[in-house]
């Protein structure tokens, strides 16, 4: 309301601005012709408005709205970011411990520097069509459960990010993560769980997984793309690649 009010009033002053003008050019030039001269370009000028707005208005809007768009891809990267130096890269490396399958097809899933656009969807692809083989000992599931109970007010945190609100599968990933320490720390007993229950977790697990995997991926390509630096160092530490080393040799 006070920002209608504010724009109403400024219309009104320009308008009496112009009004003004026009009457002092009125008093300095009487001539009938050029009154007629000022009133014909006073039309012309009036008719071209309402081309010269339409278009104003959607440049300026356009160039406002892509640079909305890349500050808040740039804060979600950030926030992003956080959660995989955080815990979502222990995280990741905890459940592909897990997966025996992960073996056959690990090499898709570790990128390289000379990687480019082709690759990093050739293994997005390929992790959604994996199906891995989930072993959980009751070791494993206490860590799990251990690593989420002490990330939850962090990850819950992170739910109540504006800048989460266009990016619904970074979302996902953090309610599955939430939902599977709910369900872990629900268990009195994690080495102990019946083969149906045991099912159900495992599901839960492959389900984060997943979904791990493929933000990872994403966030690695936005590192390598905007801070070859932090992709060298997540490339040295990468939780699906058990040859990585954090100590550069030459």
């Amino acid at each position: 309301m006070k920002s209608s009010r504010w724009q109403f009033k400024l219309a009104a002053a320009l308008l009496g601005m112009a009004a003004v003008f026009y009457a002092v050019r009125l008093w300095l030039f009487p001539d009938p012709a050029l009154h007629n001269e000022m009133w014909r370009f006073l039309v012309g000028d009036i008719a071209f408005l309402f081309v010269q707005v339409p278009i104003v208005t959607m440049v300026i809007d356009g160039l406002i709205r892509r640079r909305e768009h890349e500050e808040m891809r740039r804060k979600l990267n950030m926030v992003i970011g956080a959660f995989f130096s955080e815990t979502g890269q222990a995280l990741l490396g905890e459940i592909a411990q897990a997966d025996a399958a992960l073996a056959e097809v690990r090499r898709i899933f570790v990128p390289h520097p000379s990687w480019g656009a082709a690759d990093y969807d050739h293994a997005r692809k390929a992790l959604r069509a994996h199906t891995p083989r989930i072993e959980l000992d009751p070791a494993r599931l206490e860590r799990l459960e251990m690593m989420l109970s002490r990330e939850r007010p962090f990850i819950i945190g992170l739910l109540a990010n504006q800048a989460l609100l266009e990016h619904e599968s970074f979302t996902d990933l953090l309610w599955a993560l939430t939902h599977l320490g709910e369900e872990l720390a629900a268990r009195p007993n994690l080495g102990a769980l019946a083969g149906e229950d045991a099912g159900h977790i495992a599901v839960d697990v492959q389900r984060a997984y997943g979904l791990l995997g493929e933000q990872w991926l994403a966030y690695l390509q936005h590192l390598q793309n905007a801070y070859p630096f932090l992709f060298s160092l997540a490339i040295r530490t990468n939780p699906l690649d058990p040859e990585a080393r954090v100590v550069v040799e030459g």
